[in-house]
């Protein structure tokens, strides 16, 4: 039975722990720390208290929500430049461990500063494969890559560094070969839609996507609405598929991805990156702006950086 306690140690700080209890002596999990002023109203205490502990449960392993995605394992990488001090850049991959995407395995790995292109993934993969196996019992019939933060201009090095990689791990570890789609996302631009409904403009609905016209010939690309906004103007994710030999169709990969939305366990919402993809970028910025360092192995099959 899991036990929550709020006490208060003084300087308007209140402390809210997560205990199991199993007899005489309770198993202490851990603790959040937040403003008192932010409990003081209690129309929305219990609101608040519950967020709290639902973030500290993602955090210590347990699941909030599932979906049924089959044998296939999603991965998100990303990586963090610090501009300021231009110390190492940090590389963060994370891997579902699960059928249902209740488990994530993270890795980092450190490369020169303004270094986009990661050049050391066997290391990552080869963990993230044995988290899976090891959860699933079974090597997946898939692997799904969406990969934050890479220009036009780095498509063919992406291609031949980092997807090269990928097939190279892949290939010699089942008899008919892992599949393998690589989807490059791209949330820094300046397309907007917008719908005319009874002589007013409007914001798209979540989940519009564009797929033809505004898209470009020689790419298999297309922009997802994934989030929806009451005010100001709705700003859409552009997808791009590089590489596929999954063989998905579009209405497959853009369903898919739009689902995916849905899966990050900080929001019980919709965020405009697959969650995946969003949990590397806040991996990699947790560790390049507080840990400066390689978090510990231990603490990889957990959602420690939310």
């Amino acid at each position: 039975m899991l036990a929550l306690e709020l006490s208060a140690p003084g300087d308007g700080i209140l402390v809210l722990s997560m205990s199991l209890l199993t007899g005489p002596s309770p198993i202490f999990f851990g603790g959040a720390m937040c403003a008192a002023g932010q409990l003081k109203a209690k129309k929305t205490l219990k609101t608040k208290v519950a967020k709290i502990a639902q973030q500290m449960n993602c955090k210590m392993g347990g699941a909030l929500w599932k979906v049924d995605t089959g044998k296939t394992m999603f991965v998100g990488i990303d990586c963090f430049h610090d501009v300021v001090t231009r110390q190492q850049s940090i590389a963060a991959l994370v891997a579902s461990t699960k059928e249902d995407l209740s488990m994530w395995h993270s890795q980092c790995i450190f490369q020169k500063a303004g270094e986009e292109i990661v050049s050391n993934l066997q290391e990552c993969l080869q963990a993230a494969l044995d988290a899976w196996i090891a959860n699933e019992k079974q090597k997946p019939h898939c692997v799904v890559v969406y990969r934050d933060g890479v220009g036009d201009g780095q498509l063919q090095e992406l291609l031949g560094e980092e997807v090269r990689q990928f097939k190279k791990f892949l290939s010699p570890r089942c008899s008919t070969g892992i599949k393998l789609t690589f989807i490059v996302v791209k949330k820094r631009i300046n397309t907007r839609f917008f719908v005319e409904h009874e002589r007013e403009v409007k914001n798209p609905p979540s989940g519009t996507v564009v797929d033809q016209v505004l898209t470009r010939d020689e790419w298999y690309d297309f922009y997802i609405v994934s989030q929806s906004s009451s005010s100001g103007t709705v700003t859409p994710t552009h997808y791009n598929v590089i590489y596929d030999t999954k063989g998905l169709t579009p209405n497959q990969v853009q369903c898919l991805t739009y689902r995916l939305c849905h899966m990050y366990y900080n929001l019980p919402g919709i965020i405009r990156v697959p969650a995946p993809c969003h949990y590397a970028h806040k991996l990699a910025y947790f560790v390049g702006k507080s840990i400066h360092g390689k978090p510990a192995s231990s603490l990889s099959e957990y959602l420690y950086y939310l």
